[in-house]
């Protein structure tokens, strides 16, 4: 079998059908449903041009959100989502066309409110996440041409985390507690060094870096080996950045609820250091 049946349009741009291998689906593409009938066949040939969900809960939720959505949204999403699954590092988690056409239907509303939400976390996101931050940067541009709505920058990172969350399979409530997790280590940093790190600045970059492969690290149960005598090096040379490496750590452990190598404080406190120079050499 090649062939999709239909079993009910549900509107223009999205059907449910019968399928070879998943039983009944839910397809979504640009124009499926136009001019469809039940019983109907489409050939499967069509379906790199459309989705289909196949786990019954994920069905279930689209098939609920639906009604909700302008059918323009849904077009525009398509567009979205397609554009993000050919730019992206591997295959998006199918949870996304419910999570990101919600979040982006409900982001409309408000806009037609005036509630803007201010995102206090955009430059450490578009710093974590760079190809998530394109892929939602395109999504506001769709929409903005589509429908007419400018949704804005602060939009962008809490869309660039939904696409984050699609790539590796995590809760989107997962994604934002490491933005969140990096933007208070950043803070912590700033206080402590009485510095606030221009955030265009290769050394905000190299900081977010660092931070997020540590945070990467901590999360897979990597070691970090440290070299010899460097600790206590560390600790005699820069007692200072010593001590805020290990505030740091502590925090990442206590959020994270996850054991740390104390070879990570002596790897931070060297990146901290560095920054701390780069202070005194701009005052």
């Amino acid at each position: 079998m090649s062939s999709l049946r239909v079993a009910k349009v549900l509107n223009n741009n999205v059907i449910i059908a019968k399928h070879p291998q998943h039983d009944e689906v839910v397809v979504i593409g640009k124009g499926i449903g136009f001019n469809r009938k039940t019983n109907d066949m489409i050939p499967l040939s069509a379906v790199e041009k459309m989705f289909i969900l196949t786990k019954p809960e994920e069905q279930e939720q689209y098939k609920q959100l639906v009604p909700q959505i302008d059918e323009q949204l849904i077009e525009a999403m398509n567009d979205i989502i397609l554009h993000a699954t050919k730019s992206g590092s591997g295959p998006l988690n199918e949870h996304i066309h419910i999570a990101l056409t919600d979040h982006i239907a409900f982001a409309i509303k408000r806009h037609a409110q005036g509630l803007l939400i201010h995102n206090p976390f955009l430059y450490e996101t578009k710093e974590l996440y760079p190809k998530e931050f394109e892929m939602a940067e395109y999504a506001v541009q769709t929409i903005k041409k589509r429908l007419g709505v400018d949704l804005g920058q602060d939009e962008v990172g809490f869309i660039a985390l939904h696409f984050h969350g699609a790539l590796t399979n995590q809760h989107i409530s997962e994604v934002r507690k490491y933005s969140e997790l990096v933007s208070d280590l950043v803070q912590m940093v700033e206080h402590k060094l009485e510095y606030v790190i221009p955030r265009d600045s290769l050394d905000y970059s190299r900081l977010i870096t660092h931070l997020r492969f540590a945070l990467e690290r901590i999360r897979r149960g990597e070691s970090v080996e440290e070299a010899g005598g460097l600790d206590s090096l560390l600790k005699r040379e820069y007692p200072e950045m010593y001590a805020l490496a290990w505030k740091l750590t502590k925090m990442m452990e206590q959020r994270l609820k996850k054991p740390i190598y104390p070879a990570e404080a002596g790897y931070l406190s060297i990146h901290l250091q560095r920054l701390a120079q780069r202070k005194e050499q701009g005052e």
